[in-house]
């Protein structure tokens, strides 16, 4: 349906009521899905604590430097006892400081490779060994 109305331009034979032609339309849309998308990775992050009995949760990659996201799941997570955490925003845009994070606490955990591990381009963290 967004994308209906974005594309319904006079130009690709549409009314011309599209949100390119007012920019509050398209100011709607945008806060509208960022809502819903807030909403539901706190309801899926909450519900992954709860279920694998986990006070602490780590954010990262691009998704991590919305404020929105970061206000919403400081509140929810106070509210069963848990904490959230994540790098500065300014490191929140390279998901190198994401992969950084995850080799430091597999180093924490005592987990080492050798010079001649391969690289492995696409490693599903269900494949990794558990820090647990």
């Amino acid at each position: 349906a967004v994308h209906n109305l974005i594309k319904d331009t006079p130009q690709s034979g549409g009314s011309g009521n599209s949100a390119d032609s007012d920019p509050q339309v398209r100011a709607d849309i945008a806060a509208s899905f960022q809502h819903a998308m807030v909403d539901t990775l706190v309801k899926k992050c909450v519900k992954a604590l709860k279920q694998a009995n986990m006070s602490r949760l780590v954010i990262a990659g691009g998704v991590s430097a919305n404020t929105h996201l970061r206000e919403t799941l400081e509140t929810e997570l106070t509210k069963i006892n848990a904490t959230v955490h994540y790098a500065p925003p300014a490191l929140c845009t390279d998901n190198g400081a994401m992969i950084a994070y995850a080799g430091f606490e597999r180093l924490n955990a005592g987990q080492t490779d050798d010079l001649a591990v391969s690289c492995i381009p696409r490693w599903p963290l269900t494949e990794l060994p558990a820090l647990l």
